[in-house]
């Protein structure tokens, strides 16, 4: 494999790296605006 195929792989894989981190911090991060929940202790409103 020459060297080129090898920083191919390496910056594919740091951009692989790099999408998931930021799909799992937009996923954990709150949603602005107003958000509703309803469970067991009953409805829950919380507003930003």
């Amino acid at each position: 494999m020459n060297r080129n195929m090898l920083f191919l792989i390496v910056g594919a894989l740091v951009v692989a790296v790099a999408v998931l981190g930021y799909q799992t911090y937009q996923d954990k991060k709150q949603p602005d605006g107003l958000q509703i929940n309803v469970g067991k202790q009953g409805l829950e409103i919380k507003g930003n």
